[in-house]
């Protein structure tokens, strides 16, 4: 026999019963006042209770747009509660009165209280001591939104978060007589303020259906693929039945030996036709409706809505763009001062987020890089990635690469959730060696330096002290640094001839001439940062190329010398809105002055030489007038290969190389018939060719005729000192980093090898 603690139980009792005799005035006129002439001590307790609740908008799932065609189109959703939040006429007639008939039948008459509840809980309290007491829809309006405020606490830690979350738990849903008076307050507030039809339809936005299904609109569309207004009468009722019980009589476990497919739901069902039989009570189905709607199964029809990067991955090839959108998000303070506030922000605060992602144009660069760079191959971890941008503003037009995407820490062959485009920042990759792509940098302070293209330079040297080499920031190290060219050129050539060639010789002795230290300054105000975190490497070495980097980087830079030297930081997001309407601006893309528009202009009209006549990336070249200018990159053996091109509208950035280690890609057979050396410029021909179309391009940034130097050289139509001896139509010649000084090479290749391991 149970012993009853009659003190205790006595006390709730008179306290809850006095309630109630003054709750039926509230029952039946329910905008009278609560307080009145004589109430007792519990009722004077009761009046001190706080009364307003501030009812916030729901946690709600948050959307990411790109363009297609013109038009906005969502990519993903990021959500803690998948939730989306519906006007009341956009819920269905059967499912208000299916609610309303099973949960509450006197919600349209009382006073935000069911008295007749909260009398039969008394009692039961009493006698089996544990307090109990009849909800209402509005008490249980109230207690669903005091449980969301906890949903969105955070703290200082996991730990903390966790703490915070479980302490307002307990005074939200906790079972103590003073939680039942306050949330009984609250429900007579929430009532004088908002319609009947206001609450219920909060009410039924807010319910938990199942896992992280909350609300009508998520709930329709989950179990059954229809929206909350074209519910039928049965999923109505079935709706209607989980939200009693969600953990238990939710649908999607079919394997569920107690409720699922083998059984028909049984237990989903018992209480589905439970709540038929009291929407025939109370007269809102007929009989002959309850017959046909009791006979008929329990059949979900589940429609999940994918949380994260996944949908973005499998519908429009962009997994690795939206993972880029999430780490702009979680890196913004824009959208929380923490971690934990960004966060939440992304998952309950139902943003639309537009991005700057072109999907046909993602769809262009997809089918190109697959075309030419497999998902796999056997002996190579290989990879590639193509990525465009828009010189002035940032905007990441497209990002795409050769692997599927996986949200996972393990993958499958050909998956990876590493993202080669971004850096250790944005996708967890370490970036690869950039070879003669880097020397742009060398080439902008030579011209910054006040010496011209028409300067000719000697080749001749193929072994560099480093003592040689001045670096006013940090000393130069001892020892010899051995360069070589694939094939014989002659003794010396003008500058301009060996940057379309890329001459590593002749570029080795263009670095003896200038500061290391001032390349490197250089390199980063045109946003050029290592991909690992780490500070440039400025040994002679990197005039070459051994900086590990990312596309998006390298990108990056090369637009701001289409831009006029303006370098413009990298970026997702055009616009944000919160479902409550609230604008949040994300933090804007930087543009700065990297160089100056004399040198910038010059550097384009050199680089030109690189897509004509015997420049290494003339086979990419489309043929078309649209002014543009380019650089090539290859390490040695060919193990990493690069090949960025821009116009004034647009820059596209391509690599194709090692994942891990350092197979030779020169010989490789890759697909279409080209190799690992190969493949970049049959990939940027084919987006060159695109891009022209679609985006195009205006004249290039003027150069400075002094910089450019002799008359002969003036012409800002064709770069000229194309027609040395020795030239070739292939990529050899830009092998950057043949024979470097072999201690940092050593330490470079372990740091890569260690960078890409992490990344993996």
């Amino acid at each position: 026999m149970r012993v009853v603690r009659w003190p205790g139980a006595l006390l709730t009792f008179v306290a809850l019963s006095a309630l109630a005799g003054m709750l039926v005035a509230v029952a039946v006129t329910p905008g009278v006042a609560v307080a009145g002439e004589g109430t007792s001590g519990a009722v004077a307790f009761f009046e001190d209770l706080p009364s307003y609740l501030d009812i916030k908008t729901p946690q709600q799932v948050s959307s990411v747009y790109a363009t297609k065609d013109g038009q906005q189109v969502k990519i993903a959703s990021f959500y803690a509660e998948n939730r989306t939040t519906v006007a009341s006429n956009a819920m269905a007639d059967t499912l208000k009165r299916a609610a309303i008939d099973t949960e509450d039948p006197r919600f349209l008459d009382e006073g935000g209280i069911d008295v007749v509840g909260t009398l039969r809980g008394a009692a039961a309290t009493v006698v089996g001591g544990d307090v109990q007491g009849g909800s209402s829809i509005t008490q249980q309006y109230v207690k669903n939104v005091l449980v969301q405020e906890c949903e969105e606490l955070t703290g200082k830690n996991a730990a903390d978060t966790a703490k915070k979350i479980a302490a307002c738990y307990e005074d939200a849903a906790g079972v103590t007589p003073q939680r039942k008076l306050q949330e009984m307050r609250y429900a007579i507030a929430v009532n004088k303020k908002y319609s009947k039809d206001q609450i219920l339809t909060g009410y039924l936005n807010l319910v938990g259906l199942g896992g992280r299904v909350y609300g009508a609109e998520a709930g329709a569309e989950y179990y059954f693929g229809v929206h909350a207004k074209d519910l039928s009468l049965v999923q109505s009722a079935t709706l209607v039945a989980i939200l009693n019980n969600p953990s238990n009589l939710r649908i999607d476990q079919p394997a569920d030996t107690d409720n699922g497919s083998a059984n028909g739901y049984a237990k989903t069902k018992e209480r589905r036709d439970y709540v038929l039989q009291r929407m025939y009570v109370h007269h809102d189905v007929t009989k002959a409706q309850l017959d046909e709607a009791k006979a008929t199964p329990v059949t979900p029809k589940i429609t999940a809505t994918a949380n994260g990067c996944s949908s973005a991955a499998t519908g429009y090839d962009a997994g690795y763009f939206c993972d880029y959108v999430r780490d702009q998000v979680l890196q913004d303070p824009a959208f929380g001062k923490t971690a934990a506030e960004r966060i939440a922000t992304l998952d309950t605060k139902g943003l639309e987020i537009h991005t700057s992602l072109d999907l046909d144009l993602q769809s262009q660069a997809q089918t190109a890089l697959s075309t030419y760079v497999p998902a796999t191959m056997a002996g190579v971890d290989v990879g590639g990635s193509n990525v465009t941008v828009e010189p002035g503003t940032g905007r990441i037009l497209s990002m795409v690469q050769n692997t599927s995407y996986t949200q996972g820490d393990t993958a499958a062959a050909g998956s990876t959730a590493v993202n080669y485009s971004a850096d250790s920042g944005f996708g967890n990759s370490g970036g690869f060696q950039t070879g003669s792509t880097y020397k742009v940098f060398t080439l902008a302070e030579w011209l910054a330096s006040g010496r011209t293209l028409s300067e000719s330079v000697s080749t001749t040297e193929h072994t560099f002290e480093n003592a040689e080499f001045t670096n006013s920031c940090q000393n130069v190290s001892g020892g010899t640094w051995p360069v070589a060219n694939a094939e014989s050129v002659p003794s010396s050539m003008t500058v301009q001839a060996a940057t379309s060639e890329s001459i590593n010789t002749a570029y080795a002795q263009m670095g003896k001439q200038l500061d290391l230290c001032k390349i490197a300054q250089l390199a980063q105000s045109m946003g050029i940062h290592r991909a690992d975190g780490n500070a440039l490497t400025q040994t002679p070495s990197s005039i070459l190329g051994v900086n590990e980097l990312s596309p998006i980087d390298l990108a990056e830079a090369y637009a701001g010398f289409a831009n006029g030297g303006v370098v413009c930081t990298p970026t997702a997001i055009d616009s944000v809105t919160a479902a409550d309407g609230t604008k949040i601006t994300p933090s804007p893309s930087s543009c700065t002055q990297g160089v100056s528009a004399e040198v910038a202009g010059t550097v384009d009209y050199a680089l030109q030489g690189v897509l004509t006549g015997a420049g290494t990336g003339a086979s990419a070249n489309p043929g078309d007038t649209v002014p543009k200018f380019a650089k090539t990159g290859t390490t040695d053996g060919d193990v990493q290969n690069w090949l960025v091109a821009s116009t004034t509208k647009y820059t596209n950035a391509t690599w194709v190389g090692n994942v891990q280690g350092q197979v030779s890609l020169a010989n490789w057979p890759f697909l279409q018939g080209t190799t690992g050396y190969s493949a970049k410029f049959g990939v940027g021909k084919s987006m060159m060719s695109y891009l022209d179309q679609t985006v195009g391009g205006g004249a290039l940034p003027t150069p400075d005729p002094a910089m450019i130097g002799q008359a002969s050289h003036a012409s800002t139509t064709t770069p000229s000192g194309q027609t040395q001896t020795g030239q070739t139509t292939q990529d050899q010649t830009d092998q950057d980093q043949t024979d470097q000084d072999q201690t940092d090479q050593a330490q470079t290749d372990q740091a890569q090898k260690g960078q890409q391991q992490n990344g993996k």
